[in-house]
């Protein structure tokens, strides 16, 4: 970057970024122009900073562009809207490669053409850190936007997505497990196979983003991104919505972690060596752990009426139920009980 300075910067790698069909003016001038069809833009901003967000030694830079676009789409789907257009803010260390910044762009780029999503714009800056900002538009399409506050008594809490993906991802990496070529000849396929599902996870979330305007058709009273937590941002949507949500227990038989669980756990033994006696329960309880508290899946968690399980789109399942708010007692429990421990990702808790 030191080298090749910004004009020569952007004419590398805005080619790999597309446009979108709601821009009327792209890259290249003072703004983008956007068709707003709906009248109304939905609009939010996610910063990634290296080093707290991600680490060039465990994703490439296609990863890093996928994330990035991936926490932002998810919000504007958490709406209940259509992504439309982003528009990105990098600060570059000097040091930065071109190829870097190119592999960022074309995983960005490829993560906004699968949904639709123009990039229209942007900013560059040297900086002593590496630094990704994005900012992302979403259409309504002429459907009310579905807030946090919406959750009523009697309710079905549904969710879509992952749960404890990415968490067992991190959790690898952090063992120095970056591959499943790192197991040796004795790990069974499954295991291989679950090492690259959750490795995948967490450098390339894939948030369900059509079934946010799915759950909107559907009759959702409430919706929102999971990023930090199942439980924080759960906690969220009951305060917003003055309710108390009860999860079902996730180490219940036949729960809803039970499509993931098989995946989960075979994990546990690579990163710690419990007793043989302890072996069930101390598994099952970091699985759930994961589930519970760990973030970035971008799933999406949403109130949906009573009796209307079977209209459900595919890929929403039942994890809980909304009940009457009751005061002292906390907002959110777990199989009818408090959870003990930590609740999930603070950007200024140590």
């Amino acid at each position: 970057m030191g080298e090749v300075g910004e004009e020569a910067l952007l004419a590398a790698f805005t080619p790999l970024l597309p446009i979108g069909g709601h821009a009327l003016v792209g890259n290249g001038d003072d703004c983008a122009v956007l068709a707003a069809s709906d009248g109304r833009y939905c609009v939010s901003t996610d910063l990634l900073v290296e080093g707290h967000h991600f680490d060039r030694a465990w994703s490439t830079p296609e990863q890093v562009g996928a994330r990035a676009a991936a926490q932002n789409l998810a919000d504007v789907a958490a709406m209940g809207a259509v992504p439309t257009a982003v528009v990105v803010g990098l600060v570059l260390p000097p040091s930065t490669t071109v190829g870097w910044v190119r592999g960022l762009a074309r995983g960005l780029g490829q993560a906004c053409q699968a949904c639709g999503a123009g990039v229209v714009g942007g900013d560059l800056s040297a900086g002593e850190q590496l630094v990704v900002s994005v900012t992302v538009h979403g259409d309504l399409q002429g459907r009310a936007p579905l807030l946090r506050d919406g959750a009523r008594p009697g309710d079905l809490l549904v969710h879509a997505g992952d749960l404890g993906r990415s968490a067992a991802g991190l959790a690898l990496l952090r063992a120095g497990i970056s591959g499943p070529e790192q197991l040796g000849p004795q790990a069974s396929p499954p295991v291989r196979e679950a090492v690259a599902w959750a490795l995948a996870g967490f450098r390339s979330p894939a948030p369900p983003l059509s079934l946010g305007p799915a759950l909107a058709r559907a009759g959702a009273h409430a919706l929102m991104d999971v990023s930090d937590s199942l439980l924080r941002d759960a906690g969220r949507l009951a305060r917003a919505s003055g309710v108390r949500l009860d999860l079902d227990d996730p180490c219940g038989q036949g729960s809803w972690l039970a499509g993931c669980r098989r995946r989960l756990e075979v994990l546990v033994p690579l990163l710690q060596a419990p007793g043989p006696g302890a072996l069930t329960a101390e598994v099952a309880r970091t699985a759930a752990a994961w589930v519970l508290t760990g973030g970035e899946d971008h799933g999406l968690l949403a109130a949906v009426p009573a009796g209307s399980q079977e209209a459900l789109p595919a890929g929403v399942r039942v994890l809980g139920r909304v009940l009457e708010h009751v005061p002292g007692t906390p907002s959110v429990t777990v199989g009818g009980e408090p959870w003990q421990g930590a609740v999930g990702w603070d950007h200024f808790e140590a």
